[in-house]
């Protein structure tokens, strides 16, 4: 069977950035899984991924245009502290849930200056060209659960 839209597909991977720094991995002890089609990983790699068939390994690059995006300098912003209500330390790296034009979002905090804290809507990976190896382990028909609630179900997938 191939991966095809409605499809899940179990892969193992490795992600580098451009500079070969490991990024995030999947082994084949604990794999990930995922419904072809349905914006459950970033396009490029679910371009790459369609027709492929267990067993079969694939390299790829992926640019930031079909990955997490080009960074947008728009989406940093300095706001008081006085809008963090209830939080009593406020450090950069630290990530929140922000409610903007386009829903809810994750900010990260990157600066910390008396009164003021510089957050970024951009996602961290945003402007990174990424390097996946990628083994495909299982590939099967998504169960009528999985398509409703929109992700794979089982090792590799959601539990619930």
């Amino acid at each position: 069977m191939q991966i095809a839209a409605n499809k899940v597909a179990t892969i193992a991977y490795t992600l580098k950035d451009g500079d070969g720094a490991l990024i995030d991995q999947a082994g084949k002890d604990q794999p990930f899984a995922f419904i072809q089609g349905i914006g459950n990983i970033i396009p490029g790699l679910e371009n790459a991924l369609e027709g492929k068939a267990a067993g079969d390994q694939i390299s790829v690059s992926i640019e930031p245009e079909q990955g997490y995006g080009e960074r947008d300098d728009n989406l940093m912003q300095t706001l008081s502290k006085e809008m963090f209500e209830g939080v009593d330390e406020i450090s950069p790296g630290m990530q929140f849930h922000a409610q903007t034009n386009q829903g809810m979002s994750v900010v990260t905090v990157t600066q910390v200056e008396e009164d003021q804290v510089t957050i970024d809507g951009n996602h961290p990976l945003a402007g990174v060209t990424l390097n996946f190896d990628v083994e495909v382990i299982e590939v099967r028909d998504a169960t009528d659960e999985e398509q409703e609630h929109g992700h794979a179900h089982g090792p590799g997938g959601h539990n619930h």
